[in-house]
């Protein structure tokens, strides 16, 4: 799945709809591109949410060529060590994002800033990536992606962003589509 994403909001919104520390961000809405940087939610030593910059796509694997921009496979040991530390998972907002075609633009149809679950990475650059998940397509209309980002509500963004991998990984499932809604529908 290539994904692509915007976050049409501000700094100060997306603190305020995260519940995070705006951290001095300037961070003033837009299409967020693969290799540039954006606004992802992280938990300090302090417990406090805030918002820092981080580049989209962490560097590859060995014997890869390209910056990896999501997440799919959660067992792949070139992702297992990060999962397993939630100092190393990070809330990615977004307003919406473009799954299933070129034209079909997706949004949380609960709220106008979705939080999608993240891991970072501090290697060459500071960098994220994003979780992505099957659309339980059994249980939606026809049409739906069948892949989109993990999509996390307040609740799951706080057991993503404190708890060990085994009290979050069944937050990792498929998502629901009456969690997803078509941007213009």
């Amino acid at each position: 799945m290539t994904l692509a994403y915007t976050l049409d909001a501000t700094a100060d919104a997306v603190a305020q709809a995260l519940g995070a520390d705006r951290n001095g961000d300037v961070w003033a809405g837009g299409a967020v591109r693969a290799g540039g940087y954006a606004p992802v939610v992280v938990r300090g030593r302090d417990g406090r949410r805030r918002i820092v910059p981080r580049q989209w796509g962490v560097p590859p694997p060995p014997r890869g060529q390209h910056i990896v921009t999501t997440v799919r496979n959660v067992e792949s040991p070139f992702w297992i060590g990060t999962l397993r530390h939630p100092e190393m998972r990070c809330v990615v907002p977004a307003t919406h994002f473009r799954a299933g075609g070129p034209r079909r633009w997706w949004r949380s149809p609960d709220a106008p800033i979705m939080g999608f679950a993240g891991i970072w990475r501090d290697f060459e650059v500071p960098s994220f990536a994003v979780l992505t998940v099957a659309v339980d397509t059994l249980s939606g209309p026809a049409g739906m992606p069948t892949s989109v980002p993990l999509l996390l509500n307040a609740a799951e963004q706080m057991q993503w962003l404190a708890q060990g991998w085994k009290d979050v990984e069944s937050l990792v499932r498929p998502v629901h589509p009456d969690r997803i809604a078509e941007l213009g529908a």
